[in-house]
């Protein structure tokens, strides 16, 4: 049986009386992409948080690799990685200072992060600029950079969010590609997203969180079977989140334009 990266047991994150994150049980294994999808304010980024060691739960545990992140938080973020939806860099350092940086957090042997440095570099179109400061990069090439830290250590754990953010279609594909790459290798990838079709592509499963509860969970296809109907991920999202009506509505309209 396929080992479990990344679990949760009845993991909890409340706000006073709200309950942003209720009783949420997971579980994702080796060489899994899983989407996590849900609207706005859902809980999405707050489960993230506590999957990263960032945010203490309120009750309930979460384990990655199988260490309790709070009670062997040091085991667990050295397997893991994090990418943020807004992430934050030091301008004052080029791209190729800030990966050795992450790699010295790391404690990863200098030659070895040099070469594994310069590969993702490569990889993602960065080699010819690696030695400029990042105050003058794009947001999508920023992007791009923080992925480049993520992947630096080879993390058995990919938490990311909103990866796509910033990226224009080639670094997406790439991105598509590398997470793919990950997958195989018997990395666990968990990512939330607002692009359905992204979702329905590229993950082997998705969770839709709706007000800090998790709904409904598998395959795009089971989620089908589940509804009865073979429809866009889209749709069956639209349709558990109570959100079709609105989209009728909208369809409806934009069909009275085009007349």
């Amino acid at each position: 049986m396929e080992q479990a990266l990344i679990k949760t047991e009845k993991l909890t994150k409340r706000f006073g009386p709200v309950a942003a994150v209720d009783n949420l049980e997971l579980e994702v294994k080796a060489g899994e992409i899983y989407g996590f999808l849900g609207p706005n304010g859902a809980g999405k980024t707050t489960t993230i948080r506590m999957l990263a060691g960032l945010l203490e739960p309120t009750s309930g545990k979460a384990f990655i690799c199988g260490y309790d992140i709070l009670r062997e938080p040091a085991k667990a973020k050295a397997l893991t990685a994090y990418v943020p939806d807004h992430p934050k860099l030091y301008g004052k350092l080029t791209a190729r200072e800030f990966l050795s940086f992450i790699a010295d957090l790391y404690r990863m042997p200098a030659e070895s992060a040099r070469e594994q440095a310069g590969k993702l570099l490569a990889m993602f179109g960065l080699e010819e600029r690696a030695d400029e400061l990042l105050e003058g990069y794009s947001h999508g090439m920023r992007q791009k950079v923080v992925l480049a830290a993520a992947l630096l250590h080879r993390p058995r754990v990919l938490l990311m969010d909103e990866p796509t953010v910033g990226l224009d279609p080639r670094g997406a594909r790439l991105l598509k590609d590398v997470l793919n790459e990950l997958a195989r290798q018997g990395a666990a990838v968990f990512l939330s997203t607002h692009i359905l079709e992204i979702a329905e592509r590229m993950c082997h499963r998705v969770g839709i969180l709706r007000e800090g509860r998790l709904i409904a969970e598998g395959s795009p296809a089971e989620l089908r079977r589940k509804v009865g109907r073979e429809e866009s991920l889209e749709e069956i999202f639209l349709e558990l989140t109570g959100d079709l009506e609105n989209a009728e509505l909208i369809r409806s309209l934009e069909e009275g334009d085009n007349q």
